[in-house]
């Protein structure tokens, strides 16, 4: 990566009680993923991948381009938000994983999305 590329991930996670169904071992969450471009070039977001693990510690691998059907391209000092969501069968469990994002040299680089915790909220220790 660049000297010239820095991106920072930040990332609000949430239950939805309306679209889960406890009883079937079905539980919603919603996430939503800031991306801040930092550096002082543009970049895109080429693919991302995840990897979901429930409570129990079953781990799901979640690959593909872009982020909800786009590649969005931040500008320096510009941000893109998008939200997303995850299906568990447990009411608690992380998420994590990584950008591929290009910058404008064409340098492909990865950034680093950190654990998170998705969870019911009357679960969390």
């Amino acid at each position: 990566m660049s000297e010239l590329a820095r991106v920072c991930v930040h990332v609000h996670s949430q239950y939805v009680e309306s679209q889960s169904l406890p009883d079937e071992d079905r539980y919603v969450f919603a996430y939503t993923i800031t991306i801040r471009n930092l550096g002082r070039s543009s970049v895109q977001l080429r693919s991302r991948y995840w990897l979901i693990t429930n409570g129990n510690g079953r781990e799901t691998e979640v690959q593909g381009e872009g982020v909800v059907g786009e590649q969005p391209h931040i500008a320096a000092g510009g941000e893109y938000q998008y939200t997303s969501g995850a299906v568990l069968e447990t009411p608690m469990g992380t998420m994590q994983g990584h950008y591929v994002m290009i910058d404008d040299a064409g340098e492909e680089f990865h950034v680093e999305i950190p654990v998170f915790r998705l969870a019911v909220q009357t679960h969390i220790h």
